[in-house]
């Protein structure tokens, strides 16, 4: 399996200088790291380089005292992380859901513990910092270029990385899926030349169900942005996705409306991007 290198582990110098709940939350990452580097059949080696660096968490904590709750948020957001490139790294059992031609195709996988998920793999042609850019920095203008999506609010930053989100899912044609919205907790790690950005739905007493929607669940879910090889000016993009939509559903028609949204999702980005 590929080698994701995401800073996302304590290193023992920086526990030795955090008390309290900060060396806590700490400790529990890092043995949540362990567990996966001990037990999982993915992707180890990226799992012993991450236990091996410094983490931007523990630089967080030491710089800016958080509150229990928001130490609950960065700790969700690191699990969705740790997940999501967990599925990733088993290459195994991945079946072809749609291939586009253009080369765009989603893969399925069922998981005892998540239910079916599904993974996108696209070439988008255009630099790393531009997709990046769009994807996390502009992500409140979602709503403008992808029909799918509604709306997308920011109701909380905490330090540099993890964010809680509100997510309006516009209705599917002939209103098939009706609206949708999701809570969500995310996380974002650049390393280098790798981009990883997770989330998972949370709980945020600042927003209660909405009426009018269906408040719905995804997680594990991320997106990898890397560089293609050689091909500096394209971008790599990887998404995995994890939703529960809620609602008595056909199984049938949530995985079509699901592949199908991350179909739809590559072709507005790229027109997005080319504007």
């Amino acid at each position: 399996p590929a080698t994701f290198k995401v800073c996302a582990a304590i290193s023992y110098r920086h526990l030795r200088n955090m008390t309290g709940l900060r060396r806590q939350a700490a400790v529990a990452i890092s043995q949540e790291l362990s567990k996966l580097a001990c037990h999982s059949t993915g992707p180890s080696t990226w799992i012993n380089q991450v236990r091996r660096r410094s983490s931007l968490l523990s630089s967080r904590l030491e710089e800016k005292p958080f509150s229990e709750m928001e130490m609950s948020y960065i700790k969700q957001g690191e699990e969705a992380l740790q997940k999501s490139l967990s599925i990733l790294g088993d290459q195994d059992g991945w079946k072809t859901e749609t291939v586009v031609d253009n080369g765009d195709k989603v893969l399925s996988k069922v998981l005892p513990d998540v239910g079916k998920v599904f993974r996108l793999e696209v070439v988008v042609d255009q630099p790393l910092d531009a997709v990046y850019g769009e994807l996390v920095d502009n992500m409140e203008q979602m709503g403008d270029w992808n029909p799918n999506v509604k709306e997308v609010k920011i109701l909380q930053k905490i330090g540099t990385d993890t964010v809680i989100t509100h997510e309006k899912a516009a209705a599917t044609p002939g209103n098939i899926v009706g609206p949708r919205d999701f809570v969500s907790v995310r996380c974002s790690k650049r390393r280098g030349s790798t981009c990883v950005l997770a989330g998972m739905s949370t709980k945020y007493g600042a927003m209660p169900e909405q009426e009018g929607f269906v408040r719905a669940e995804n997680g594990p879910t991320c997106m990898i942005l890397r560089p293609l090889p050689g091909r500096p000016s394209q971008t790599k993009l990887t998404w995995l996705l994890s939703i529960d939509l809620k609602g008595w559903l056909p199984k049938t028609i949530i995985n079509q409306v699901l592949s199908q949204t991350q179909v739809d999702f590559a072709n507005h980005l790229r027109k997005r991007l080319a504007r």
